[in-house]
């Protein structure tokens, strides 16, 4: 039979496409072992990033409160909720006068560990080889591009405060910059063997997963924080606190599985 006469393969309706994709992302994530690999991101996030953070807002006072306004925005919380979230970290003052060059160094070299762990996820993710260990640079530079979305996520709250258009200004910078950094952030750590069309999806999906994480978080882990704050003190907000940093690793690493499903899927079978 001639090629002209073969008939074309039936169009998938979006639904299958959707069914499609559910399923490549839970066999995916079996396999990578999604909830490990998120629980391994919250640890290394709050142990290596968030003491750097700590250190930058304390240098930058004018850019707003840095990590504990980006945790308390992205847990939606009011009230007594950012008053134990603020609890948790030290004064200014006493950051800049307790941390030396020696300790802000170690924190960035530890801090790329993070980024060498999303990296091998990703590479796993897309199924492909592990990058060579002298490409640390690039994961130095996914580090510092990270830090920037989260300051400019936790400053985008300061303009035009208490205003009708600082929500609109804020939720713009957030979504737009996230699809940018995650599209970059892919592409960056990959080394270019994934072609760019093929990583948007992925960023929008984390960008769409984040945001979803933050109105769960509102809904659940808002008054959960103030009953452990309440019932278990300082302990029971670290709790919380890591608890949001697990599903954020959930949405960085299953946005990732999200895009490769829905580029498998438009590809057909």
């Amino acid at each position: 039979m001639s090629r002209r006469n073969r008939a074309a393969p039936p169009a998938r309706t979006w639904w299958q496409v959707l069914r499609a994709v559910a399923h490549d992302v839970w066999e995916q994530g079996r396999t990578i072992e999604l909830l490990q690999r998120s629980m391994a991101f919250a640890a290394l996030f709050f142990v290596t990033l968030v003491p750097l953070l700590i250190v930058i807002a304390a240098a930058f006072p004018s850019h707003g409160s840095g990590i504990a306004e980006w945790i308390t925005d992205g847990l939606g919380l009011t009230g007594k909720g950012i008053s134990a979230v603020t609890g948790l970290f030290v004064s200014r003052g006493q950051v800049l006068s307790t941390t030396t060059g020696f300790g802000l160094a170690a924190l960035a070299v530890f801090g790329v560990s993070l980024m060498a762990a999303v990296q091998g996820v990703y590479e796993r993710i897309w199924q492909l080889d592990r990058g060579p260990w002298h490409a640390v640079w690039r994961q130095t530079l996914g580090l510092a591009g990270l830090i920037g979305y989260i300051v400019l996520a936790a400053w985008s709250g300061t303009p035009w405060r208490h205003s009708t258009l600082q929500p609109t200004a804020r939720i713009a910078a957030t979504t737009i910059g996230g699809v940018l950094l995650f599209w970059w952030l892919q592409h960056l750590l990959l080394a270019g063997r994934v072609p760019r069309r093929d990583l948007l999806p992925g960023a929008v999906a984390t960008v769409a997963a984040l945001a979803g994480l933050r109105l769960f978080s509102r809904l659940v882990f808002s008054p959960l924080l103030v009953s452990n704050a309440v019932s278990y003190g300082t302990v029971g907000t670290v709790l919380v606190v890591q608890s949001w940093l697990i599903g954020v690793g959930y949405t960085v690493y299953g946005g990732a599985l999200a895009g490769r499903g829905v580029v498998r899927a438009r590809r057909g079978p």
